[in-house]
Order: C-alpha cells, then structure tokens, then sequence
C-alpha cells in the first residue's frame, strides 16, 4: 500500500470513529417502582410469578400493565400483608435520585382490612361486625393520618425527582351476599363500603399534602363489585388468599385505566397484545424481586378466615342465641334478626351524636 493510499485510509477509520463517538447514546428505559400492598400486587389475579415469597405478585396487576405498555423498567416491591412498617423496611431500599416514576397504595393492612371481613362475615349472632368497622375507622382517622405522613415523606426523600402517585382502593360490595358461606347483610356491606370511601378520602388528603397524585379506582368499579355481573373483584375464594381482591379483570378494566393516567400523561388501554407483553416479563421480574426474598418472607400475610360454625366461640354463641349450628334454616333467621337489631342500634347511635 503507498504511504499516501495508507494515510487516505487512516483518516477515514479516524472520521468513522468520530462519528460514532457523536452518536447519542441509547437513553435507559425509564424507573418504575412499585410499592405497597396486596391491592398492589396483583393478588386476586391467580397467577403469581415465582420471586420465592407469598408476596402474590401478578404480571397482571396494574404495575405490570403499566411498565409493559410504555417501555418501563419495573421493580415490583408491593406484597401481600404489607403494612406502612413493612414498606418502610423492605421497599424503600428500591428508591433512588433516578427513580422516575412511583405508586403505592397502603394503609388497608394497618387499619385491619382482613379481620374486619373475617368478623363481618360471620352471622350475626356470633359476630360484632359494627364494632370492628368502628374501630378500623377510628384508627384510619387518627393513627393512620401520621403514619402516611411519614412515609410519604420518607418515599419523597428518597426519590426526590420522582412522580408519585398514591393509589386507593375500590368498593367490595354491592349490598347483596351471595356466597353460600358467609353473612354479609346489606347495613354491613354499606358500612365496609365506607371504611374504603374513608381510607380513600384519608390517604387522598395526606398525598395532596407531601405533592403526590391520587388515583381513585372507586368509580371504575361501579358495576363490578363482589356479586355483579361482570364481577372484577373475588368473593370467598378458593384459595381463600384470593378473596375480596381484584381480579385480573380488575387490574385491566379497572386499575390500570384509574392509574395510568398519572403515571403516563395518558390512559392505557389493556390488550391481548399488552397482556401478551406484560407475561413475558414474568422471569424477569421474578429473578429482579428475588433478591429481596429473604425480607418479603418476613411481611405477615393478611388472609380473610373462613367462617367456622363449629369453633368454640361460635357454639357457645349459638347455645345462647338458641342457633342450631347444623341446621342452616336456624342459623339463617337468627343472622337476619341480630343483623337487623344490629343494623338498628349503629343507627341510632349515629342519630345520638
């Protein structure tokens, strides 16, 4: 090669390489983390990815849904049971300064969600439905107000430049019970139905005050609750984790189009394709959430019991109630007559205020 063919040569592999240093590089996909509790999870869906926890976490749920339609990379830090406490020591560790993106709906678990269902449940001669409503919704407005205010502080502190979107829970019932296996009457149902309206109004507030978004999903479920037709949400299910939880109709139809909004600028539609997408990333965030394993493990799980008609409580109740427990006719007058004397006494009690 002659002397000038070689410098010829020279320059060009030069001017190449100082166009590919020009070239911007590939922007990374932007951070997502998901925060929070079972609402959050995707429990209720039924297909669980295989992250070594019973943190019940669905490619289904919202989250999911979300990240996969915009290019989102996700860690998927909301479990089943988790309290403010559990957030604060398990998830938290996930933000940072480039977290782009946040949710998180909270406070259920703290206020006793699961064992107010278990109570409500039950007939009425042997439950006190009306006072574990009073108590949730004592502390929900004082105890919790102080909790959300901390953590919401902590998740801001800790992904400053994020958008926060703080989500809410939807409405259980429609006033009618339709499963064989439980006793929710209609002034039972419409107070559950409140203690929800409540956190929702509670957490709204406390996310208005740290800058956060709220995405309220009460009106997407209209229609949808335990016992309509389409149903979103689970009723008694087996397994009983299952129960009173978002289907994977709920997180599609009724999550996904309340959150996305604010975590997108838009309102994202949920496809085949999308699903199709959002399942593919199972193994991917199974491996990525895997390694907070052994801290999820420590999360309590917050599981709703199934009525038992033959416990000790429950046959002592019956004995003075004069319920015969074996006899579904007995225990189904007695439910109606103590459900309507305990409808009758909180409604008087309100009216003494």
């Amino acid at each position: 090669m002659s002397r000038r063919r070689a410098m010829a040569t020279a320059a060009l592999g030069s001017a190449a390489a100082l166009a590919l240093t020009a070239l911007p590089a590939q922007a990374a996909a932007p951070s997502y983390v998901a925060l929070g509790d079972s609402y959050s999870s995707g429990t209720g869906t039924r297909d669980y990815i295989a992250d070594g926890t019973s943190c019940l976490r669905s490619v289904y749920a919202y989250p999911s849904l979300i990240a996969s339609a915009k290019g989102y990379a996700l860690t998927f830090r909301a479990c089943s049971g988790a309290t403010v406490a559990d957030v604060t020591r398990t998830q938290l560790s996930a933000l940072s300064a480039s977290t782009s993106y946040v949710s998180i709906s909270i406070g259920g678990n703290d206020a006793g969600f699961a064992d107010v269902l278990t109570e409500c449940a039950q007939p009425g001669w042997m439950s006190d439905c009306n006072g574990a409503v009073d108590d949730a919704q004592a502390f929900i407005s004082g105890t919790l107000k102080t909790r959300l205010s901390t953590l919401y502080s902590s998740i801001r502190a800790r992904a400053p430049k994020a958008r926060v979107t703080v989500v809410g829970y939807p409405r259980i019932f429609n006033g009618e019970d339709c499963n064989a296996l439980t006793w929710f009457s209609p002034a039972e149902e419409k107070r559950l139905n409140a203690t929800a309206d409540l956190i929702n109004s509670v957490t709204a507030q406390r996310a208005a005050a740290a800058g956060f978004s709220f995405a309220n999903p009460t009106s997407r479920f209209v229609g949808h609750a335990v016992c309509d037709s389409p149903e979103w949400i689970n009723g008694l299910s087996n397994p009983i984790e299952n129960s009173y939880h978002p289907k994977k109709e709920g997180h599609a139809n009724g999550y996904t189009p309340a959150v996305s909004p604010y975590l997108t600028g838009a309102t994202v539609t949920v496809t085949a394709a999308l699903r199709s997408t959002a399942a593919a990333s199972a193994d991917t965030l199974a491996t990525r959430e895997s390694r907070w394993a052994a801290a999820d493990r420590s999360i309590r799980p917050e599981r709703v019991l199934l009525p038992d008609l033959h416990s000790p409580r429950a046959l002592a109740a019956a004995q003075r109630a004069g319920v015969d427990v074996d006899d579904r006719a007995s225990v189904d007058a007695a439910d109606r007559l103590w459900s309507a004397r305990q409808a009758a006494e909180h409604r008087a009690r309100v009216a003494g205020r």
